[in-house]
């Protein structure tokens, strides 16, 4: 005998409706599926599949629809499947909990549950578990049913259980917490969390995910008090500059157009520091094309420095000192300003330059002190600055 099932999903037109009104996405081909096999008889069958609206245009929001509706037949399981979809398409078992605040047991249950429903996957066994929702549209769903101030609590909270229990997750996916953050309207925190996820990406050479993370941090800006705003906005435009430089070219436009922006608010509040890397920025910009320019603005960092005793600066303009020098055919002056770079540089103090300025000035000033020596005629100085020790100038490893 067949059974109710197999006598509903028999009929040719059922089935050629299934084909048609899900445009064969296998997700909803699925959820069609399962909404006929949940009917009592073939005419109802034929009902469900016919409120399913046609063409295929209208598919996702139909699928949207009946995951809604499956959803809300979970009870307490929803819940947990919103909290869920607000932690990522993937979840552990031990952040879910964190967040949730639920009893073990009635956490297991609603997870059993959604399951058992087909809405998420599970690998492991809990609390060593993590959980995948069946489909991007299935987190979704389940998303979109929150409402934005519950939206914006459960990232809150999320973020809080990030910060205090999984602080090597955010060492290594910085990226994270900066979404938590954002999603939770904390657009100071979030602002600076891109901004430590952009130099992260930039020090592993991730130049583009580095722009992007920079990027959704400047977007969170209009909500600051203005200083407040200005000085975030000038530490994620420096930055932005250097990795899209060192992404495209010295010669990028984009690189030059951040930096002069970083240049334009650092005048504004006087703040030296941001000023100096500002008019390097530029100064790489410049010395693609223009050497005159170059050399102005060379000349001007030098003479910032001499207001204050950071070595690190003054290190930086002895760098811009020699480079200049030695490409406008000046290698006498380009050698002293190599060896002054030389004895001013200390590997564990200057090796985060190699990320500030885009490459580390230790190793630029051993290379073009040689080769000033070399082609000024000393080949024995030459020889000796290659065969030194590259620990003292070595970039960060």
């Amino acid at each position: 005998m067949i059974t109710s099932w197999a006598t509903r999903l028999s009929s040719a037109s059922v089935r050629q409706d299934i084909i048609e009104r899900t445009d064969e996405i296998p997700l909803f081909v699925e959820e069609m599926t399962k909404a006929v096999l949940e009917t009592k008889s073939e005419g109802e069958a034929r009902r469900t599949t016919g409120n399913i609206p046609s063409p295929a245009a209208a598919v996702p929001a139909s699928l949207h629809a009946s995951l809604m509706a499956r959803l809300d037949q979970l009870g307490p399981a929803k819940e947990v499947a919103q909290i869920g979809s607000a932690i990522g398409r993937e979840f552990s078992h031990t952040l879910l909990f964190s967040v949730a605040s639920k009893p073990e047991p009635e956490l297991a249950s609603a997870l059993d549950r959604l399951i058992s429903a087909g809405l998420l996957f599970r690998q492991g066994v809990p609390p060593y578990s993590s959980y995948l929702f069946k489909h991007a549209l299935v987190q979704d769903a389940a998303y979109g049913t929150l409402l934005r101030r519950r939206r914006q609590e459960l990232h809150a909270r999320v973020a809080t259980a990030l910060e205090q229990h999984f602080a090597d997750l955010v060492d290594r996916q910085p990226e994270i917490l900066a979404h938590h953050l954002t999603r939770a309207g904390q657009a100071e925190r979030a602002s600076d969390q891109w901004l430590k996820a952009g130099q992260f990406a930039a020090s592993r050479s991730a130049y583009a995910e580095a722009v992007s993370h920079f990027d959704r941090g400047l977007s969170l800006l209009s909500s600051l008090l203005d200083a407040q705003r200005d000085r975030q906005e000038i530490k994620l435009q420096l930055a932005k500059g250097v990795s899209l430089s060192n992404a495209n070219g010295f010669s990028s436009a984009e690189a030059a157009k951040a930096h002069a922006r970083a240049h334009e608010l650092s005048d504004k509040i006087g703040d030296i520091d941001s000023q100096f890397t500002a008019i390097w920025g530029l100064w790489t910009f410049r010395r693609t094309s223009d050497w005159n320019a170059a050399r102005q603005l060379s000349d001007r960092l030098l003479s910032l420095i001499e207001k204050g005793n950071n070595v690190g600066l003054r290190l930086e303009a002895h760098h811009m000192g020699w480079t200049t020098h030695f490409f406008c055919g000046e290698l006498a002056p380009a050698q002293e300003h190599c060896e002054k770079g030389r004895t001013l540089y200390e590997f564990e103090q200057h090796r985060t330059h190699a990320h500030i300025y885009g490459h580390d000035p230790g190793v630029c000033a051993r290379t073009l002190g040689a080769w000033s020596a070399w082609l000024l005629g000393y080949p024995d100085t030459c020889s000796a600055m290659a065969a030194a020790p590259v620990r003292a100038s070595a970039p960060p490893g």
